[in-house]
């Protein structure tokens, strides 16, 4: 009989937690917030000297997101919590495996490149990890749990006696309770989430709502959530509505861009020495300065590139100015000489605008313009994008045999090989930009072509990024000579450098490859710097190391100074290689070399909170 009383009581008490409208709430509360926690403490981006109060930041933005659930009947706010649990969760993970590639959060331009995602196959299956299964063990239970309230909600509603003359009275009560109780909740995640970040806003982060440059400073501040409330605020701001700048801010730029000019010169022997040649310009996938000259096993990492340096220009200190749009950023501003965006892809926001490019500016002189990509030609809005930038045509996927399937399409080597055929018809002078694919994330090369023995790196992520940097320097050497037997090689001028870099930040395996240790400062120049490589026709200025800093902006208005057009007349706010100017390089993290400092932002956004360094000194 105890028992039977005891079981009673057990049902009897399950039935009023089922029945406490918060318990459902407080589920989904403590499940938001362990995800949000786990990210952080996973990501490990939170700056240790200001995160108390951002646990009470991500607790507020989750009522938040959630108090109006309250004003929903428990049938429609239990369905409402287990919908804002998936579509919560699916954000939060996203974000994880977006930031583990990219270093940064998704943002609404990001999504509106959201068609490429399933293009990066490889690339996101290699994302995921085996403890990420905890984001979703909720899921797990839920699936056995539906089924479960039921067959109890079936067993609790037999027999029910309803007395029908009470229900108006306790319907009007329960809708008031509803009320308050969703207002109220709405007040305490408002002051959670808005109180810590004013604080944050009165002291060190004053002036990041004004200017923000880096979405981890905006994240250190508002946390993941708040994070994408801002964004779609911030999205929402710059494109709903005709925003035109005033005459004053026109002024301003217009005499940033004058100033720009003064200091430009055009009269050294090198402007207008190459007028008329041939321009090819490969702008290569994750390659990085890091391993240029370096071995292996005795073997030479990058031996024909090596060898080419010998007989080129070579810029030792050359900078990506990549953010979101990584490899299109690099695209971009190498063509326009203009910075990227923040957020998202220029091509992907701004495919209908103008630009000063290096391509339409050469055919107003003569040049026949052509990009060679062996991809889709809608990854990164290209066909749209090329059009604007003045290209005559856009070799794409559809326009390359695929002999020899690679990674993400054709291998370089084949990509190479078959880009010079086709130039062999085009009028002369012609300016060719290439893009490789092989180097690209996770990369991974079959067995058969690898021909580099990384050692005790084989079998790992960074030990595959050195083979397939290897196969595309194999690519390089047989790319130079198919040039001069194709008699190009003494009428091109030839322009290779890294579009950004490899995603792999773990600072041991840098340290092992190098065999040395290595500070903050040599992580952010490691992390930053692809090389760049000039051939001119005549050999001039062979075997010269460069050790001015330099970035991506440079490229358009150093190539018109070879080829003798005057920049004049153009937008550009990168440097002439050429010119002797004095260089300044800023990253769009924010970071920045003039060659003697080298300046380091800080998480917080806060100038005075960044590091800068003495390059002579490394101190």
């Amino acid at each position: 009989m105890s028992n039977f009383s005891s079981g009673t009581n057990a049902a009897n008490s399950f039935h009023q937690l089922l029945k406490f409208r918060y318990f459902y709430y407080l589920v989904f509360l403590i499940l938001m917030m362990y995800k949000l926690v786990h990210v952080h403490e996973t990501l490990n981006i939170r700056n240790v000297d200001m995160n108390r109060l951002d646990d009470l930041i991500a607790l507020g933005s989750i009522i938040l997101v959630s108090f109006w659930t309250f004003w929903l009947p428990r049938r429609g706010q239990i369905i409402s919590l287990i919908i804002l649990d998936i579509l919560l969760t699916a954000l939060i993970y996203s974000d994880l495996i977006y930031y583990r590639y990219f270093q940064d959060f998704i943002t609404v331009p990001v999504l509106l490149q959201a068609g490429q995602v399933g293009a990066l196959g490889d690339s996101i299956q290699s994302l995921l990890r085996w403890q990420d299964i905890w984001f979703f063990v909720d899921w797990l239970l839920l699936i056995g749990w539906i089924p479960v309230m039921m067959i109890y909600r079936r067993c609790s509603n037999h027999g029910r006696i309803i007395r029908h003359n009470s229900i108006p009275e306790r319907r009007k009560s329960k809708v008031w309770i509803r009320c308050m109780t969703g207002l109220i909740t709405f007040i305490i995640g408002f002051s959670l989430t808005f109180f810590p970040i004013k604080h944050y806003k009165d002291t060190w982060a004053g002036d990041l709502f004004k200017g923000n440059w880096w979405n981890m400073s905006l994240y250190n501040i508002t946390g993941l959530l708040g994070f994408h409330a801002y964004d779609i605020y911030r999205y929402t701001k710059e494109h709903i509505g005709s925003q035109q700048l005033s005459a004053e801010e026109i002024n301003h730029l217009q005499d940033w861009f004058t100033l720009k000019q003064e200091d430009h010169s055009e009269q050294d022997e090198l402007f207008g020495k190459y007028k008329g040649s041939n321009v090819i310009v490969i702008q290569t996938e994750a390659l990085m300065n890091f391993m240029i000259g370096q071995r292996i096993g005795g073997q030479e990492v990058t031996p024909n590139f090596n060898v080419l340096m010998k007989d080129s220009l070579y810029y030792s200190n050359y900078y990506h100015q990549t953010g979101q749009g990584r490899t299109s950023d690099a695209d971009f501003s190498s063509q326009t000489s203009l910075h990227p965006l923040p957020t998202g892809s220029v091509f992907v926001r701004y495919p209908d605008h103008q630009f000063d490019s290096l391509p339409s500016i050469l055919k107003k002189n003569g040049y026949t313009s052509n990009a060679f990509h062996a991809y889709e030609p809608s990854f990164w809005n290209r066909t749209l994008m090329y059009q604007a930038l003045g290209y005559d045509r856009f070799y794409s996927k559809n326009d390359f045999t695929l002999d020899e399937p690679l990674g993400w399409s054709l291998g370089d080597k084949s990509f190479f090989q078959q880009s010079l055929n086709k130039m062999k018809d085009l009028q002369e002078p012609f300016y060719s930009f290439l893009i490789t694919l092989t180097s690209h994330h996770p990369y991974v090369i079959p067995k058969n072509i690898q021909e580099l023995d990384t050692g005790e790196f084989k079998g790992t992520i960074f030990g595959d990024y050195l083979q397939s940097v290897h196969y595309v320097d194999a690519a390089f050497g047989e790319l130079v000579a198919q040039m001069k037997q194709e008699g190009l090689w003494d009428r091109t001028i030839l322009y290779i450098y890294g579009d950004h870099d490899n995603s792999l930040s773990d600072k041991a395996a840098y340290e092992k490859f190098l065999g040395k240790s290595l500070s903050e400062l040599d992580m952010a120049k490691i992390m930053n710097q692809v090389p760049l490589l000039i051939h001119l026709p005549d050999r001039s200025q062979a075997s010269v190391n460069m050790t001015e800093p330099a970035g991506q902006l440079d490229m358009a208005p150093s190539i018109m100074h070879l080829l003798g057009i005057s920049t004049q007349s153009y937008h550009m706010m990168g440097n002439d290689l050429f010119d002797g100017s004095k260089r300044f390089v800023a990253l769009r993290s924010g970071a920045f070399t003039d060659g003697k400092l080298y300046f380091i932002p800080s998480p917080n956004g806060n100038f005075d909170d960044g590091s800068c360094y003495d390059l002579q000194t490394n101190q």
